[in-house]
């Protein structure tokens, strides 16, 4: 690989950047012996990076001042079988996680299939950027000045800082073996990843606003919650959780009604359920079983067409750390209502 960089001041810090942001728990696509720094650490190098070009770099791209009403949809025609790659190869990108069915199709339509050959540079550290790319198959190696700090296999994604904050390249990415890369231009990348990215995050803000639990939270707070969220649809009489299932994660109201039904167990129809509440917009449900650490207590179902934001166990607890007190003392007060229905010890067991 020396003599694939000696052409090619490439940078490892870069392409571990990238990785980071599709994929933060850094287990996909790595292989069992790559030598990879921290999350902590590409963090660090990205933000110090970005300190440096300031001065002669663009500011981070504003998806509200962008009007791209004239733009045309990039659409490059593919096979089924391209089809099907391609789907199984962005079903797991994070960034893509805002975005609803039609918007995701916008993306596969825009996306282009580039084979790649052993020692081919993807991208190169100081280039200026023009493409997100997603792996479809291959290995790539990351190098940031030089230095190599990762590796894909098979799996991941990278590109999207340069396009994100108008930054040249951070690192060099050169494949190690024949493979396949999608790769989404620039334009349409910030017409529907990161305008619909900004719409949501902007949306999601003014629903949590409303959500009495939350006030706690800081701005900075509200508005990483507001990222982690994932919009759900459901259609009337849908159970959204059933009692007794595991727990993995909680439920923020969009749009909708909901009813939580119970059983008893200690009734004389253990399997008849009582309805103890309903919730509409704003209001939210699921928490106690992450607070507990239990099964969920009650089922819930749709009243009419729903849509709710999921927050999945891990950002949970992440997150909401501010809001535990008070959403502990909210349990007392479950536990109140409950036994006005079921008795002292009649709840649900």
């Amino acid at each position: 690989m020396a003599a694939a960089t000696a052409g090619h001041r490439t940078t490892s810090a870069f392409r571990k950047h990238d990785k980071l942001e599709q994929n933060p728990s850094g287990d996909e696509g790595r292989g069992e012996d790559e030598d990879i720094v921290t999350d902590m650490e590409i963090f660090e190098i990205a933000r110090q990076r970005m300190t440096r070009r300031k001065s002669v770099c663009a500011e981070r791209y504003d998806p509200e001042a962008d009007d791209d009403s004239n733009d045309k949809k990039v659409v490059f025609p593919k096979t089924d079988e391209q089809r099907t790659r391609l789907a199984a190869a962005v079903e797991k990108i994070l960034i893509f996680r805002a975005l609803d069915k039609q918007q995701m199709q916008e993306v596969l339509d825009a996306m282009f299939e580039k084979k790649t050959t052993d020692g081919d540079h993807i991208i190169d550290q100081g280039d200026d950027g023009d493409n997100f790319y997603v792996i479809d198959s291959g290995k790539f190696d990351i190098f940031v000045g030089g230095n190599k700090v990762g590796a894909y296999d098979g799996a991941g994604s990278f590109g999207e800082l340069a396009l994100m904050y108008n930054t040249p390249r951070a690192a060099t990415i050169v494949a190690t073996s024949p493979g396949a890369i999608w790769a989404l231009d620039r334009k349409s990348f910030r017409r529907i990843v990161l305008k619909n990215a900004a719409k949501k995050r902007k949306m999601y803000e003014t629903l949590l606003d409303g959500v009495s639990m939350l006030k706690s939270l800081e701005p900075y707070e509200r508005m990483n919650l507001a990222d982690a969220l994932v919009s759900k649809t459901y259609s009337d009489g849908d159970c959204i959780i059933k009692q007794g299932a595991e727990a993995d994660g909680c439920y923020f109201i969009e749009e909708g009604t909901v009813r939580i039904a119970m059983t008893n167990k200690k009734a004389d129809d253990p399997t008849k359920e009582m309805e103890v509440a309903r919730l509409s917009r704003g209001q939210y449900f699921g928490e106690l079983a992450l607070l507990t650490n239990n099964p969920r207590a009650a089922s819930v179902y749709t009243v009419g067409e729903c849509r709710c934001a999921f927050l999945d166990v891990n950002a949970f607890e992440r997150l909401l750390g501010p809001c535990m007190d008070i959403m502990k003392r909210n349990i007392e007060h479950y536990d109140e209502e409950v036994n006005k229905l079921f008795g002292s010890q009649g709840g649900p067991k």
